[in-house]
């Protein structure tokens, strides 16, 4: 027994997440206290060890899951980190009827919200429902403002109007595309952090608005990687393969899934060695560097799509 027990003069040094210094002072304050009474040291030490193991965890719970996170950017093309706080069982969380990404646990919730490239600047809410039989709540969103580069382009007409079959087809393909980007699956990723897809150097093209002889074309959704023609192509994360085309102005394109309307789109591949249906891991390889569709030259065009709205992918990459 005496063994177990340690000496009223010699403080416990038990070390759980860094409370020994706690203990020290809770001991000593107890025997400058005589009126007050003192516990055995064991029982004193393991009662302090609990609470201070309990406090560095729900301290750090919130680093923690930071970690896993995108960075945030209130502003169009952005994402915006919503803390929903915590509740036993996840809530869910729309914006403008669009169901958002939840991710968490009971400590607390975060909706990972994606901020189209065309809001406006100002307030925007979102529709909290918890999963018990409490009112819904409302979530403001102060969206700030975003400055992209603008580039005008003066280039043959046959390059900017498309013919009758050109149109028709990218009007077919936009229309299927439309149900590819609105995948939804129940369960988010446990890591929001994705992988560059291919080695090489990164544009920062993202938001990027092109004027072609004076006509405006969509902002430029995703990050264009240079890279030579056939490098291996990996998934960003872990996921299911939704979809697989040779598409007009993306070319050879993969989908994936991961969860919780968080999808990543590779374009212009040489090669898809990914099938629709297909499991695939972080950094499995789904095809290869390529110049088709619409473009001059061999690159990736990767876009990474939340909430049915393209964000920027630099903001996923992990540090």
């Amino acid at each position: 027994m005496s063994r177990a027990v340690a000496s009223a003069s010699t403080p416990s040094r038990v070390r759980c997440c860094g409370a020994s210094t706690s203990l020290r002072r809770a001991t000593d304050n107890r025997l400058m206290h005589p009126a007050q009474p003192l516990l055995p040291p064991i029982a004193l030490s393991r009662r302090n060890a609990v609470l201070a193991c309990a406090t560095w965890l729900l301290a750090t719970a919130p680093c923690a899951r930071a970690e896993t996170l995108p960075d945030p950017r209130a502003a169009p093309g952005g994402v915006a980190l919503v803390e929903l706080g915590p509740a036993p069982l996840r809530p869910t969380a729309t914006l403008g009827g669009t169901p958002l990404l939840v991710t968490g646990d009971a400590s607390g919730w975060t909706a990972v919200v994606g901020i189209a490239l065309s809001t406006a600047p100002g307030r925007i809410e979102l529709l909290v429902r918890p999963a018990d039989t409490s009112p819904p709540q409302r979530k403001a969103i102060d969206v700030g403002r975003a400055t992209y580069a603008v580039q005008r382009l003066k280039v043959a007409p046959g390059k900017v109007d498309l013919s009758k079959d050109d149109q028709a087809r990218y009007e077919r393909e936009r229309t299927h595309l439309a149900g590819v980007i609105a995948t939804y699956s129940d369960e988010p990723p446990p890591d929001l952090r994705l992988l560059q897809p291919v080695a090489g150097r990164r544009s920062s093209s993202f938001g990027l608005k092109r004027v072609f002889n004076g006509q405006a074309r969509s902002p430029h959704g995703g990050m264009d990687i240079a890279a030579p023609t056939g490098t291996p192509v990996l998934a960003s994360a872990a996921g299911r393969v939704i979809d697989t085309g040779d598409y007009f102005f993306s070319g050879n394109t993969v989908w994936i899934d991961h969860g919780a309307g968080l999808l990543t789109m590779y374009c212009h591949l040489s090669e898809i060695t990914a099938r629709t249906g297909d499991i695939v891991t972080r950094g499995a390889r789904i095809g290869a560097v390529g110049a088709t569709g619409r473009v001059t030259g061999p690159h990736l065009h990767w876009s990474v799509s939340l909430n049915r709205t393209y964000v920027d992918p630099a903001l996923f990459l992990a540090h």
